[in-house]
Formats: C-alpha cells, structure tokens, sequence
C-alpha cells in the first residue's frame, strides 16, 4: 500500500505487499522488493535496490550521490539484502565508478544516525550500532558487530565474526573473529561468546585462539607469526582464512595489546 501522500515516481518498481508511509519520496530508478516496509519521511533516490522484507526507518536517506569530490555523475547503485532493517536517520551513499554500487547483506541491523559511504561491501547478519561513520570502499564481513560511535577509516577492511567496542577509531584492518578495543585500537582476544553463539565447536575456538596467540602473544612480527602458522599448525579453514586475510591487507592489521607491535 503506497500513502496518497507519499511521493513515489510512476516509474519506481514496487513489489506487492509493500508500504510506503506519507511523506516519504522515492525517485523513478528504484526497485523495492515485496513485503518491505517504507517509513514516514524516508527518501528514496536514483539507484537503489531495496529487497524483500526490509524495514526502513523515518529520516532515512537512500542512495544519495556520494560525497566523493571525484564523483562525476556517473549511474551507479545501492544494493540492500533482503530482511534488512536500516533505523532513523541512516545515510547511505550509491557507489561510484571505482566500484559501482554500494551492498548492504541480508539480515543487517543499521542503527540510527548512521552513515555508510560510498562503494562500501557490508557483509550479512552484521549490526552497526547508533552514530557509527564508515568511510568509502570499506568491506565488513558477516556476523561483525560495530560498537556505537565507532568510525572506519577509508579502504579499510573488516573480517567476519569481529566485535569492535564502542567508540572505536578503526584506523588498521581487522581480521577474522577478534575483538578490538580501546584507544588506539588494538587487539582484545577472539570473539569466543559471538562464536558460541553461532555454532562454533570450543575445539575450534581453542584452534583460534591458538592462531592469535601465535599471532599478539609470542613475540614475532606478524610475517614471522604467520610463517610460523603456515608451518606449524593445520590447515583448516579458519587458519586459510585468517592467513588470507593478513596477506591481502593493504593498510595492515591491529597492534597487540601493549606489545608496541603492527604489522
């Protein structure tokens, strides 16, 4: 059911069962999957791709241009996974030409006031607790929880299963399953209550935990800590990850708990 007194251009495609709530503005490229709920006073602009099951709060700004001074007007998009549900006053920015689109998962939490910029990758089942700021081209990956007021630095990256603590400046990248805290930012153990939580066997969290020992404990750096992983423990799933990631971090990862030592 779509208000009389909603703006909803003739060319938006809607799904059946969705409800758009007066006040609310949604432009002509806009696709809204069915059974999604669209709140009172939420815009809607060119590019956004809105799945089924989704619930968007008042004051909400969608697919925006972003706020990339090399922005040149070029069609791009914002994608957000089914089950969704973004809360008051988030902003979320479509892409641009180095990426194309901005992706929201399935099942994600965005709490209210925040903002996720330009060609950012957000994984699925992750929650983005009040005021938080994320750069553009950020990835985070599924079942991360970001502490509220926390703020990611621009091309950083995320691992699955993290948990920053609130108020967080996330200057460094983080890897798989840990918990970050304190300022500056550094290691806080391994996420072992978010990994319960969702399945994991405690022989595998001890096979984690051993992991970053090697890792923020034994007093190598961590191209030594992940040659001394690669050589000395099982390859596993988890291990590949968590070496996978540390490879391909451009901006590397954080520091261990006053140890003084980066990557």
């Amino acid at each position: 059911m779509v208000h009389q007194l909603a703006a909803v251009d003739k060319r938006a495609k809607i799904k059946k069962n969705v409800i758009v709530e007066p006040f609310t503005t949604i432009a002509g490229d806009v696709e809204i999957g069915e059974g999604t709920w669209i709140g009172p006073n939420v815009t809607i602009m060119d590019g956004a791709r809105i799945g089924r099951n989704c619930r968007i709060f008042p004051g909400t700004v969608i697919s925006a241009i972003p706020q990339d001074l090399k922005f040149d007007g070029e069609d791009t998009q914002v994608i957000i996974g089914d089950g969704t549900t973004i809360r008051e006053c988030v902003t979320v920015n479509r892409g641009t030409k180095a990426l194309g689109y901005t992706k929201l998962g399935k099942d994600c939490l965005i709490m209210a006031t925040s903002h996720i910029a330009h060609d950012c990758v957000i994984g699925n089942n992750v929650i983005i607790v009040n005021g938080c700021g994320i750069a553009g081209h950020v990835e985070i990956g599924d079942h991360t929880v970001m502490g509220g007021l926390s703020a990611v630095h621009q091309f950083g990256k995320i691992g699955k299963h993290v948990m920053i603590s609130g108020g967080t400046l996330v200057r460094k990248d983080i890897p798989p399953y840990v918990k970050v805290a304190r300022e500056p930012m550094s290691y806080a153990g391994i996420n072992s209550v978010g990994l319960r939580r969702r399945g994991f066997t405690n022989d595998k969290i001890f096979e984690i935990q051993k992991i970053y020992r090697a890792i923020f404990q034994m007093k190598m750096n961590v191209s030594q800590a992940s040659a001394f992983i690669e050589k000395e423990m099982l390859p596993t799933a988890e291990r590949d990850e968590i070496l996978e990631f540390i490879r391909n971090s451009p901006r590397g990862i954080v520091k261990g708990y006053g140890t003084g030592k980066d990557s």
